[in-house]
C-alpha cells in the first residue's frame, strides 16, 4: 500500500491564520517539502475556486498553477488531483496541461478527473451549470478525447459537447489518469476503459467492495486487466498516540477555526466519513481493512497541517512503515 497527503490549499479553510498570501503559499510549499523528504508517495490538490462549508474572501490556490510550482518545489514525491473537474477546463487543454506539468515534474504527475459538483463555483465563474445528464455526457466525451489526445496523432473528435480537428498535443506525454466518482453506470466504466487509476469509497471498507466488485465486471465487458488499475480511497484523519487521552491531544487543533464541525472525536477502527481523531493503531486497522477490501493507495487530509507538521510526521513514522 502507498500513501499520499493533501497540501494545505485553502479550500478546507486550512490556511486563514496565515494573512499574507506569500506567507500561505510558503505554508503550502513546507507541507510539499516535508512529504517528499519522507516516505509519502505523493502530495495532493483539490480542484475548487473557493472554501467550503460556505464561500469565503480567503485564499484557494488555483489547482494547475499549484501542481506545476509543485512540481518544481518537490524532487521525490507524485503529484495529483482529487480531482480537476471537466468542466472548467475544455478536454483539449486539459490534455495538454497535464502533458506540460508531466515534463515539468519529470514524470511525477497524477492527472485527476471528474465531472465537477460545486454548482455556485460553476456559476460564479461562469460556466453554465447544466443538467447531471448533460455533465455525464461532457465528462464521458472528455475522458475519452483526453485519452486519445495523449495516444494518438491527428485526432479529430465531433461530439456533442466537444469537438477537436488535429490538435498538436506537444510534449507526446501521457501521465497516469486517474477517474473520481464511483457511479456506477458511466464512472466505473470510463475506469475500465480509459483510466490508470480510481477513487472513492471515502474508506467506507463497504462501499469500496461493492464499486470494486462492479468495476472488475465493467473491466471483464471491455477486455481489460482488472490489476492494471490502481485503486485509491480518500481518509480525513488526525493521528494521536495510542494512550494519548484524545481530548488533550487534540485541544489544539480543535481550537483552530472550523475544525471543530469537521473532526469528530471517536474511533477510526471501522469506516470515517468525516475526520476521525484516531490513534496509530486504530488507523493501521482501517487500513489493514482497506487493503483487504482491495485498495492499494490511501490518500489522506490532516487538518491544521499547514501549522504544525507534527501529526504529518507521526503517519509517517508509525502508520506508513507498516504497510511498506
Amino acid at each position: 500500500m502507498k500513501f499520499g497527503v493533501f497540501v494545505p490549499q485553502g479550500w478546507r479553510m486550512d490556511l486563514i491564520e496565515l494573512a499574507d498570501p506569500v506567507e500561505q503559499w510558503e505554508a503550502m510549499t513546507a507541507v510539499a517539502r516535508t512529504a517528499d523528504a519522507g516516505p509519502w508517495d505523493s502530495i495532493w490538490l483539490f480542484d475548487h475556486f473557493h472554501t467550503v462549508p460556505e464561500p469565503a474572501r480567503e485564499t484557494v490556490f488555483e489547482v494547475w498553477t499549484a501542481t506545476a510550482a509543485l512540481a518544481r518545489d518537490t524532487k521525490r514525491v507524485r503529484i495529483g488531483q482529487l480531482v480537476g473537474c471537466n468542466g472548467y477546463r475544455n478536454p483539449a487543454l486539459y490534455a495538454k496541461m497535464a502533458a506540460t506539468v508531466d515534463v515539468a515534474s519529470h514524470g511525477r504527475l497524477f492527472a485527476g478527473l471528474g465531472a465537477g459538483w460545486s454548482e455556485h463555483e460553476w456559476t460564479a465563474y461562469g460556466y453554465p451549470w447544466t443538467s447531471l445528464k448533460d455533465r455525464m455526457g461532457s465528462f464521458r466525451e472528455s475522458v475519452e478525447l483526453i485519452h486519445r489526445l495523449w495516444t494518438e496523432e491527428d485526432v479529430v473528435f465531433h461530439g456533442k459537447y466537444h469537438s477537436v480537428d488535429k490538435p498538436y498535443v506537444e510534449p507526446r506525454r501521457k501521465p497516469p489518469l486517474l477517474i473520481g466518482g464511483g457511479g456506477e453506470q458511466v464512472t466505473l466504466k470510463l475506469v475500465a476503459q480509459y483510466a490508470d487509476a480510481c477513487n472513492f469509497g471515502t474508506g467506507r471498507v463497504d462501499v469500496i467492495k461493492d464499486k470494486l466488485s462492479v468495476l472488475r465486471k465493467h473491466c471483464d465487458a471491455v477486455g481489460r486487466d482488472y490489476a492494471e488499475i490502481v485503486k485509491t480511497t480518500s481518509l480525513n484523519l488526525f493521528p494521536i498516540d495510542v494512550g494519548d487521552d484524545p481530548v488533550t491531544a487534540t485541544a489544539k487543533a480543535r481550537g483552530r477555526y472550523n475544525l471543530d464541525e469537521f473532526l469528530e472525536l471517536g474511533s477510526a477502527g471501522s469506516a470515517i466519513a468525516k475526520a476521525d481523531f484516531a490513534t496509530t493503531k486504530e488507523i493501521r486497522t482501517l487500513l489493514e481493512q482497506l487493503e483487504e477490501a482491495g485498495i492499494q493507495y490511501v490518500i489522506t487530509y490532516i487538518p491544521g497541517v499547514a501549522y504544525d507538521h507534527e501529526p504529518l510526521e507521526r503517519f509517517a513514522a508509525d502508520v506508513i512503515p507498516a504497510f511498506s
